[in-house]
């Protein structure tokens, strides 16, 4: 990442509180990274884009964050700023926030900052203060499903196929091993239904139940009630027990469990491809962005 940051909205209050950050804003050449980097499900980058220096180091690279894949999976995480990047996609995180944790992803001192960098830096270390004891509700335990599409494009460029040995099955590699646009296809074709467990699988028997995705809230519902049903209870069980963390074996207590935290589940890729649950009171609105 070098020393700029994609123009973005500034209606975030760190833009504003305490201090009034006023960017000056650029018009620069698109990173040769973006193009190459794009995922099939995403829209053409213009040639030239807005952005803003937060610093003046005079290097095209040695300031990260993350990367944007399966970054605000979780709703204790947040984007601030995307860095304009010299080797990673459009949109990788240049300043974020998890739980209680400020990533500011710049790397050089205040002496070197722009007037609009500093005071963004001091808001956010105001803003942050806000967030105190809010520990992150999601660790990374996996990889987002976007990164089966990243990858699966590059299945015919990279020779050292080890490479792939946690993201694609070997039957997989096998048959795509020459046709990256046909495994990128598979995935998209199935995007619903991606998890992963070594490597990036589909989900057939959530298919096969009629269910059509294994991240919304009502997919969860659906699956507490095949409980009920003989022909389709062991795999309704198997499947909640894979994208859950609870081990309930009654309907009545999945649905005890279910009712009972029901506004406060979501789901997380990184996290592991679970549901999770949101403590009670995490997201009071005295720890949340205004």
């Amino acid at each position: 990442m070098s020393d700029a940051a994609h123009v973005g909205s500034q209606q975030h209050i760190v833009f504003n509180k305490p201090f009034k950050v006023k960017p000056e804003v650029e018009e620069w050449k698109i990173s040769d990274s973006y193009e190459g980097r794009r995922l099939p499900n995403e829209p053409e980058i213009p040639k030239k884009m807005k952005v803003w220096r937060v610093q003046n180091s005079g290097k095209t690279y040695g300031s990260v964050v993350a990367r944007k894949y399966g970054f605000t999976d979780s709703p204790d995480a947040e984007i601030i700023a995307a860095g304009y990047n010299s080797g990673k996609e459009y949109g990788a995180v240049g300043i974020g926030r998890h739980g209680n944790f400020l990533q500011w992803g710049y790397s050089q001192p205040p002496s070197k900052m722009t007037e609009a960098g500093k005071n963004l830096y001091l808001n956010c270390i105001c803003y942050i203060k806000k967030f105190d004891g809010k520990l992150p509700l999601v660790r990374r335990k996996s990889s987002h499903r976007d990164n089966a599409l990243r990858l699966a494009s590059l299945i015919k460029q990279i020779k050292n196929k080890s490479f792939f040995s946690a993201t694609f099955s070997p039957d997989l590699q096998k048959k795509y091993k020459n046709d990256p646009d046909g495994l990128v296809r598979y995935y998209m074709d199935s995007y619903d239904f991606i998890y992963k467990d070594k490597t990036f699988l589909v989900d057939t028997e959530l298919k096969d139940l009629g269910i059509d995705s294994n991240r919304k809230i009502e997919s969860l519902q659906k699956l507490i009630t095949l409980l009920g049903k003989k022909d389709k209870a062991e795999t309704a069980q198997k499947l909640l027990n894979r994208y859950t963390r609870q081990s309930f074996t009654d309907q009545n207590q999945w649905q005890k469990w279910f009712d009972s935290n029901k506004g406060r589940i979501f789901f997380s890729d990184v996290g592991g491809y679970k549901f999770f649950v949101i403590p009670k009171g995490y997201m009071d609105k005295q720890a949340t962005q205004p």
